[in-house]
C-alpha cells in the first residue's frame, strides 16, 4: 500500500494522499530477549546505540588512481537483513557480544496500533484527499483510470476495491441542479407562452436563459471558480428571474404593437421605454447580494460561488436583453399579425385566446378589488399589518440551523470501549458493534461495513477529523444502498437508542459523514462545542462533568459527551534517584533503556536498511516484543545501563511501580488546559438547543472559580456569526437599494413607497418555512435575500408607471388604480416565473436536494406574499403619501410606459 499503489497514485495532481490506515508496515524487527540482556550485563539502549553505530548509510567519497576516478563505498549497511544479527554490540568480561547472542533480527512488521475490518476482513484503507482548487469528478475519473493497471500488478491473491467514492453523490448532485434547472426553464417557458401566445416570442425569451448562464460560467471560470454544486445552485436560483428582463421588453414591444406602432419602431419604443426601470431593478436583485461579502469561514467559501453566479447571469440578461432580444424580435416577430383585432391562429393562439379571456376576467376582478381597497384603505393596512405580525409571532417557532443536514447514504459512528482496553480487546468490541448494526439495519439497506480502530501513524492525523485517543476506540463507517435505503437520520436515531443497551460501558456518538458538516464544523466530532479553561484541571474537570450532565437532559441534545478521558489505567515507575546515583545511573538512563525497550528505538533515533532489490529504506526497530512483556514482574526486569561506562542493573533496583490513572489526552486552548463538551442535535433545531446550552454556560459563568472560563464553540459560534452578519449585510443591502431608487426617482418618497413590500415578503417567508417544517438556515436567508429583490423590482415598474400617470393628470389614487391594472402582467409573470423556477429546488428531491430547498421554498414564499404587496399594499401606500406629482422636468427623461 504505502510503496506501490500509494506510489501510482501519487501523481494525480490535485491529490493529498496519507499513509494507509490499518495493515503492518514492513520493518526490520530487532527482537531483544530480556533474560540474555540480562545475562550480558547490556541493555536494550546499547543495542539501539550499536546498530546505529554499525548500520549506516553514508557516502565515503571519491579516490583517482592513474587515468580513472573511483567511487569508495563501505559495507555500512548489510545487503541482507539476516547479516544484521552479526553486528557487535558490546565488548564485555574479555568478549564481543553480537546482536545475535541479545536477540533476533527478522525481517517482520512494525507493531500493530491500527486495525481497519471491512465487512470484518482485515484490511488496509488509503484515502484519497482532493485540495481545494481540484476537481472531484476530475480526481476520481483519473484514480479509476488507473486503478486496472495496480490491480494487475498487485502480488497475487490482493483485493483492490473502491470502497467511498464522493465523485457519485457530486455528480448526483450536480445532475439534480442541472434537471431542477432545466425543469424550472421549461416550466417557465410554457409560462411564457401562456402569457404571450406567442411561439416565437417565448423562444426569445427562452434563448436568454442559456446565453446568460454561459456568460456567467464563462466568468466564473476566469476567476478561478469551478463547476460545483453551489455554483450551479446559484444558476438555478436564478433560470426564474433570468426571464424577466426579456419578458418585460418582449411585453411592452408587444403593448407597443398593439397600439398599431410598425414593428421597427415598436422595438426601439418598447426597448427605450423600460431601459432604466430594468437597470435600476436588475441592480436592485444584483445589489441585495451584498450581504455575501459580510460572511466569514465556511460560509462564505460556500455562498459567495453561488452569489456571483446570480450576479454574473442578471448583468448577462440585462445587456442580452438589450442587444440580442431586439434583434431577435425583429425577425422572428415580423411574421406575426399585430393590432387589436389581431388574433392569434393554431394550436397555441387557441389556448393563448382562451387564456387571454380568463386573464382579462382575472384583471377585470383585480380592478374591482383594487378599488374597493383604495376605498377602504385602513382596513387593507391593518390586514397586511396583520400579516407582518403574524410573522413575527411565528418566527421563534421556525429554530436555526447553519445549514440543511443533507442525506448521502453513509453514517460515521464513533465507538469507545474503556480506556485501556487493548487493541485486540477493542476489535472484538467492534465486531459485536458491527453484529448488532446488521442485525438493526436490513441487508439490503447496506453496502458495506468500515471499521478503523486504534490511531494511525502520526502523519495522518493532520489529515483527518478524526477523535480517536489510543487502542480503545475508533469509528464504524457504514455505506447504505443507493438504490435503495431509509433515511439515514431514521438508523442513526435508532442505533443511538439501542446499542447503548446493548454496549453498557461504550460510549457511542455519531461524527459527521458529509463533507459539508465536516467544514462547518471545523473538523470538530459535533456541531456543538462547550470548552472548559483553567489551570485548575481538577476544578475544571468538574465543571465540565457537571455541564455535561445538564446538557444532557437538554431536549433534542443527543451524543452529549465529555471529550477527555481521564481514567486511562497506567503503572507509575517512581525511580530512586539516590540509589541510581550510587549505582552511576541516572533519570535519562532509566528513560532511555525503558523507552527503547517499550517502544522501540525507531522513536528515539531511527535507523534505516535499504533493500538492495528495491531501493526502498525500512526502518530497523530495535525493541523488547510485546508477548515477552506480560507482567509486571517482566516489566521491573527491565536492564538499565549507564551513558558511560559501568554494569547494567535491574530495574526493580533502582524503582518501585503503582497503578495510577492518568490522562489518555491533555488539550489545551491559548496555553490554558480545556475540556471539551461535544454535543449533537436530533429531533430539534441547532438553535433552540444552544440557546439552553448558552442558558446553562450563562449560569456558572458567575460561579466560576478565579481565572476559569466556559464558552460555546464550534458550528453553533460560526452560525451565530454567519446569521448577524448577514442580518446587518441585509440591512445594508437595503438601504443601498433605497439610495438607488433615491437616485434614479430623485425623490426619497417613491423608494419608500417600494419598500413597504418588503415587510409582507418577509412574513411569507416565515410562514413558508413553518408550514413547510423547514428551519431558518443560510440557504433559507441567500432565498430571502432574492425575494427582496425581486420584490423590489416590480415595486420599482409599477411606481413608475404611477408616476406617469399623475403626469398626465390624474390623482394619486386613479394613478395607482391605472397603475395596477396595467402592471397586473408583467408582475404576476415576473412573479411567477420565479415561484414556478424555484418549484424543483423546493422540493429538494435527488441527491443533495435537502441543501437548496430551504433556498427555494424562502423565495417561493417571500415572493408570493411580496406579490400581493406590490398589487394591493404598494397601491394602497402611493395613492395615501403621493400628494403631488413627481418633478416633470426628471421624470420626462426617464418616462416609462411599460
Amino acid at each position: 500500500g504505502i510503496y506501490r499503489i500509494r506510489q501510482q497514485i501519487a501523481p494525480i495532481p490535485g491529490i493529498t494522499l496519507p499513509l494507509p490506515y490499518g495493515g503492518k508496515p514492513r520493518q526490520i524487527m530487532v527482537d531483544l530477549d530480556p533474560q540474555a540482556l540480562l545475562s550480558k550485563g547490556i541493555s536494550a539502549a546499547d543495542v539501539s546505540n550499536a546498530v546505529n553505530l554499525q548500520n549506516l548509510t553514508l557516502p565515503s567519497g571519491t579516490v583517482k588512481l592513474g587515468p580513472q576516478e573511483y567511487r569508495v563505498s563501505l559495507n555500512s549497511s548489510p545487503d541482507a537483513v539476516a547479516a544484521l544479527n552479526d553486528l557487535p554490540v558490546k565488548y564485555v568480561n574479555g568478549a564481543v557480544v553480537y546482536v545475535r547472542d541479545v536477540g533476533h533480527v527478522r525481517d517482520g512488521f512494525a507493531v500493530q496500533t491500527n486495525i481497519v475490518r471491512q465487512d470484518g476482513r482485515r484490511s488496509a484503507l488509503l484515502t484519497v484527499i482532493k485540495k481545494g482548487g481540484a476537481s472531484t469528478l476530475t480526481i476520481v475519473k483519473q484514480l479509476k483510470e488507473l486503478l486496472p493497471a495496480i490491480r494487475a500488478s498487485a502480488p497475487p491473491g490482493m483485493e483492490i476495491k473502491d470502497l467511498f467514492d464522493q465523485s457519485l453523490f457530486v455528480r448526483a448532485a450536480i445532475t439534480g441542479v442541472l434537471v431542477e434547472g432545466a425543469i424550472a426553464a421549461f416550466l417557465t417557458g410554457l409560462m411564457i407562452l401562456l402569457f404571450l401566445g406567442s411561439w416565437r416570442s417565448t423562444l426569445v425569451v427562452i434563448t436568454s436563459i442559456p446565453l446568460s448562464i454561459l456568460t456567467s460560467l464563462a466568468i466564473l471560470s476566469a476567476i478561478g471558480q469551478t463547476l460545483n454544486v453551489m455554483t450551479l445552485g446559484g444558476l438555478a436560483l436564478a433560470v426564474g428571474i433570468l426571464v424577466d428582463d426579456a419578458t418585460v421588453e418582449i411585453e411592452n414591444i408587444h403593448r407597443n404593437l398593439g397600439l398599431g406602432t410598425r414593428l421597427v419602431q415598436a422595438i426601439l419604443d418598447g426597448a427605450q421605454q423600460i431601459a432604466t426601470p430594468a437597470f435600476v431593478s436588475t441592480l436592485s436583485i444584483c445589489i441585495v447580494f451584498v450581504p455575501v461579502v459580510f460572511l466569514t469561514g465556511p460560509a462564505k467559501y460556500l455562498f459567495t460561488p453561488l452569489a456571483m453566479a446570480v450576479v454574473f447571469a442578471m448583468l448577462a440578461s440585462y445587456l442580452l436583453s438589450r442587444t440580442i432580444v431586439p434583434t431577435l424580435v425583429r425577425y422572428l416577430l415580423g411574421a406575426e399579425t399585430h393590432g387589436e383585432g389581431a388574433t392569434a391562429a393554431g394550436f397555441f393562439g387557441r389556448i393563448h385566446d382562451a387564456f387571454q379571456r380568463r386573464f382579462e376576467r382575472l384583471r377585470a376582478t383585480y380592478v374591482r378589488v383594487l378599488e374597493r381597497a383604495l376605498a377602504r384603505r385602513a382596513r387593507v393596512l391593518a390586514g397586511f399589518a396583520v400579516v407582518v405580525v403574524s410573522g413575527l409571532a411565528l418566527l421563534p417557532f421556525v429554530g436555526r440551523d447553519f445549514f440543511p443536514t443533507v442525506d448521502t447514504g453513509q453514517f460515521r459512528l464513533h465507538v469507545r470501549a474503556p480506556a485501556g482496553t487493548r487493541i485486540e480487546e477493542t476489535e472484538q468490541v467492534f465486531a459485536e458493534v458491527e453484529a448488532a448494526i446488521r442485525r438493526i439495519i436490513p441487508k439490503n439497506e447496506i453496502v458495506s461495513i468500515i471499521d478503523n480502530i486504534g490511531q494511525p501513524q502520526s502523519i495522518n492525523l493532520a489529515f483527518t477529523d478524526s477523535v480517536t485517543l489510543g487502542p480503545f476506540d475508533g469509528e464504524v463507517l457504514v455505506s447504505l444502498n443507493p438504490e435503495h435505503h431509509a433515511p439515514t437520520a431514521r438508523w442513526t436515531k435508532t442505533l443511538r437508542e439501542r446499542l447503548p443497551r446493548e454496549f453498557p460501558g461504550v460510549t457511542f456518538f455519531f461524527q459527521p459523514a458529509d463533507i459539508v458538516s465536516q467544514i462547518l464544523n471545523f473538523g470538530l466530532p459535533a456541531p456543538i462545542d462547550v470548552q472548559v479553561t483553567g489551570f485548575n484541571q481538577q476544578a475544571t474537570h468538574e465543571i465540565a462533568l457537571d455541564v455535561a450532565a445538564r446538557m444532557s437532559r437538554i431536549p433534542g441534545a443527543v451524543d452529549v459527551h465529555l471529550h477527555q478521558v481521564v481514567n486511562a489505567p497506567s503503572l507509575q515507575v517512581n525511580v530512586d534517584r539516590s540509589r541510581a546515583a550510587e549505582l552511576g545511573l541516572t533519570q535519562r538512563d532509566v528513560a532511555n533503556s525503558m523507552l527503547v525497550s517499550l517502544s522501540s528505538s525507531a522513536i528515539v533515533s531511527p535507523n534505516y536498511w535499504s533493500d538492495p532489490r528495491s531501493g526502498i529504506n525500512y526502518v530497523v526497530a530495535v525493541q523488547t516484543p510485546q508477548n515477552r512483556v506480560d507482567s509486571v514482574n517482566s516489566l521491573m526486569n527491565t536492564a538499565v545501563t549507564p551513558s558511560g561506562t559501568g554494569p547494567s542493573q535491574l530495574l526493580s533496583n533502582l524503582a518501585t511501580l503503582e497503578r495510577r490513572e492518568m490522562a489518555a489526552v491533555i488539550s489545551h486552548s491559548n496555553v490554558q488546559p480545556v475540556f471539551d463538551v461535544y454535543a449533537d442535535v436530533q429531533g430539534r433545531d441547532l438553535g433552540s438547543v444552544a440557546a439552553e446550552v448558552q442558558k446553562i454556560l450563562t449560569e456558572y459563568r458567575g460561579k466560576l472559580p478565579p481565572g476559569h472560563s466556559i464558552a460555546l464553540r464550534g458550528q453553533v459560534q460560526s452560525m451565530n456569526s454567519a446569521f448577524l452578519r448577514l442580518g446587518f449585510g441585509l440591512i445594508f443591502a437595503v438601504l443601498l437599494v433605497y439610495l438607488l431608487m433615491v437616485v434614479n426617482f430623485q425623490s426619497w418618497l417613491d423608494p419608500f413607497i417600494i419598500i413597504t413590500a418588503l415587510p409582507a415578503g418577509f412574513a411569507g417567508i416565515v410562514w413558508m418555512l413553518f408550514v413547510t417544517h423547514t428551519t431558518f438556515s443560510v440557504p433559507a436567508l441567500m432565498g430571502a435575500i432574492m425575494s427582496v429583490g425581486v420584490a423590489t423590482a416590480n415595486s420599482i415598474l409599477m411606481v413608475t408607471f404611477a408616476n406617469d400617470q399623475m403626469l398626465e393628470g390624474r390623482d394619486s389614487r386613479a394613478a395607482a388604480l391605472a397603475a395596477g391594472a396595467t402592471r397586473l402582467r408583467p408582475v404576476l409573470m415576473t412573479a411567477l416565473a420565479m415561484i414556478i423556477g424555484m418549484l424543483p429546488m423546493s422540493l429538494g428531491l435527488g441527491e443533495g436536494g435537502e441543501q437548496n430547498a430551504p433556498l427555494g421554498r424562502a423565495v417561493i414564499g417571500g415572493l408570493s406574499v411580496a406579490t400581493f404587496a406590490t398589487l394591493f399594499l404598494v397601491p394602497i401606500i402611493y395613492s395615501v403619501l403621493r400628494r403631488r406629482p413627481p418633478r416633470k422636468d426628471f421624470l420626462a427623461e426617464e418616462s416609462s410606459h411599460a
